[in-house]
């Protein structure tokens, strides 16, 4: 081999390996930075008031369980709303549908992914809240609805487009097989794509879950922000991220502000779980592969 050949491939491993290491710094780092700041709260036997139902900074309660379930309130409902719609209009890209209007949509959802978050919410707050106050005759419609779905068209592009990443990689597979033995492109898609594509779905999903768990601005703006359990569709709430955004702007040296970093470790360990799971299920497609 080239002495200048195996210098730029020697130069390029170990940069990679440093950059790689200094990635995985980072991420101890924060962790750590998470738990030292919240040490303080913890030291003082204040455990119980963090998973308490009540936030009452005033009077000593900490509570995080209802910005807790707020979160996977909203979470977990959109990822599942958003879900099958982004399965179809997948499906619909890759032949269910005309060619062209498929790539038109498929641009469309490219377009989507571009758009910020705030402008989403900003959306919905002219015209979504209106809608559901109108329909509804209650409440102010800053609610848990009003952020779910707008979660959910949040959502829907990240989904599609993993799955459509996906299923280009599966297609090239099995197009010649599936034509040589007659299938027609529906066939194709609903017989040997979609069952192939079966792991892909599921990393969709997760990474769609993980991508409503962590948004701060539509739940901030839309979901009333009452730290109360959720309770009917029409009712304020408050996620996580929300709480942490109004807290930290609020107090700074007090124990509402050190409970803050118990809803970042919370947070960090369920997007931690996210990618595990994510890479967990590109390593066992991979052996498949």
């Amino acid at each position: 081999m080239p002495l200048h050949r195996f210098l730029r491939e020697t130069l390029f491993r170990e940069t990679t390996r440093i950059c790689g290491l200094i990635c995985a710094a980072i991420v101890v780092t924060i962790f750590a930075f998470l738990l030292w700041f919240s040490w303080p709260l913890l030291a003082q036997g204040k455990i119980a008031t963090i998973v308490s139902l009540a936030w009452r900074p005033f009077h000593g309660q900490f509570g995080i369980l209802p910005m807790i379930a707020g979160s996977l309130s909203l979470a977990i409902p959109a990822m599942l709303l958003a879900f099958p719609m982004a399965l179809g209009i997948t499906l619909f890209a890759h032949g269910l549908g005309p060619r062209l209007p498929g790539k038109a949509v498929l641009t469309l959802v490219h377009f989507m992914t571009s758009i910020p978050t705030v402008v989403y919410g900003f959306a919905a707050v002219f015209l979504l809240i209106p809608l559901l106050r109108a329909t509804f005759a209650r409440g102010s419609g800053f609610s848990w609805l009003a952020a779910m779905l707008t979660l959910t068209v949040l959502v829907l592009p990240t989904i599609v487009l993993f799955i459509h990443t996906h299923f280009s990689l599966v297609e090239p597979q099995v197009t010649r097989t599936t034509q040589a033995l007659g299938m027609s492109d529906t066939q194709r898609l609903l017989a040997v794509t979609l069952p192939l594509s079966r792991r892909g779905l599921l990393a969709g999903g997760i990474l769609g879950f993980g991508r409503a768990m962590g948004d701060t601005m539509i739940p901030l703006m839309l979901s009333g922000n009452a730290p109360i359990m959720p309770g009917s569709p029409l009712a304020s709430m408050r996620t996580m991220t929300a709480h942490i955004a109004l807290v930290v702007a609020t107090d700074s040296q007090d124990a509402a502000y050190y409970s803050l970093f118990a809803c970042g470790i919370i947070l960090f360990l369920t997007t931690f779980a996210v990618n595990l799971g994510l890479r967990w299920l590109e390593s066992s497609t991979s052996v498949r592969t």
